[in-house]
């Protein structure tokens, strides 16, 4: 019978979640710092407690039940919001303000984080912390005070700020573009072109709005990150079609040339979003300096 009102120790979680991942007694005590036999223990332990098997032996190795494998995906979440929460506590008593960002991880790393600081010196008391997410999430859930979101303004829970819109841009080496005698637009697609695994049609979609006539596009090197495409334009193996935010200090230096701007073809846009009800004083602080750092942005004419 389960013993629905007892309440495991964290130790015995803590073994259960690193033999979990390791589908492993042996790693997982390891990990711990333990014998093998007390990760064995507390695993029976918990499963006494929650009145079901969570592994099984095959062979001399253990693979996870369906109830363990449910319980783990769970518990690594649970435990590390505790690990949030813990270091959020820590960083309180230490008189520190604690701001926790979602960010897009091309995004974070090109724009957002050469721009922080400026944001600590004018917030010194503000600790930021941040995570890369890609798509919605429960904000609350994961003890997160805001995102920063690329797409739709359709994130269910929460409230959304636009920012300003993704402004791509074909461009490529100043000598590639000499070689493949890129002169004007249409002679994109003669040359070696750059795709984005999830915008499979994108390059489709500009030569519609050019209006250059039916043409057979280059099927070219596929990437699932624009940091790739970044990485594969200045390397001289095609043209990219990229957000101008992530290129500024490339097309500022000349090591990245533009072609020209990219008509949108969709509604989507970046946005700041924040939990639903009152914002806090520190993310309050972040969504100002960063509308600030959004209407410094350069013109492409400027670029």
């Amino acid at each position: 019978m389960v013993k629905r009102n007892a309440l495991p120790s964290l130790s015995v979680l803590q073994s259960f979640d690193a033999a979990a991942r390791h589908q492993s007694f042996t790693s997982g005590a390891e990990e711990l710092g333990v014998t093998q036999g007390a990760v064995s223990r507390q695993v029976r332990e918990l499963e006494g407690i929650i009145g079901t098997r969570l592994f099984k032996r095959v062979g001399r190795a253990v693979q996870l039940t369906r109830a363990g494998n449910a319980l783990s995906a769970s518990l690594s979440c649970d435990l590390e919001r505790m690990r949030q929460t813990l270091s959020r506590a820590v960083l309180a008593g230490e008189g520190a303000l604690i701001l926790t960002i979602a960010v897009l991880p091309t995004f974070g790393a090109r724009w957002l984080i050469p721009r922080l600081p400026d944001f600590h010196a004018r917030n010194p008391d503000i600790q930021l912390n941040f995570i890369s997410r890609s798509e919605p999430f429960n904000l609350i859930e994961a003890r997160c005070d805001m995102a920063i979101h690329f797409g739709r303004a359709d994130w269910p829970g929460a409230q959304l700020a636009p920012l300003f819109p993704e402004n791509l841009v074909a461009v490529a080496t100043p000598d590639f573009l000499s070689r493949h005698q890129i002169n004007r637009p249409q002679d994109l697609f003669d040359a070696p072109l750059l795709h984005l695994a999830s915008r499979p049609d994108a390059w489709a979609h500009f030569q519609r709005a050019l209006s250059a006539g039916p043409s057979r596009i280059s099927p070219g090197m596929q990437f699932d990150q624009f940091s790739m495409i970044i990485s594969a334009a200045l390397s001289g193996l095609g043209v990219g079609l990229l957000p101008s935010y992530l290129i500024e200090s490339e097309i500022a230096a000349g090591t990245l040339a533009i072609v020209c701007e990219v008509p949108s073809d969709t509604r989507d846009s970046y946005f700041m979003v924040t939990p639903l009800g009152e914002t806090s004083p520190e993310a309050s602080h972040f969504v100002a300096w960063i509308r600030r750092q959004v209407s410094k942005r350069p013109n492409l004419s400027s670029l």
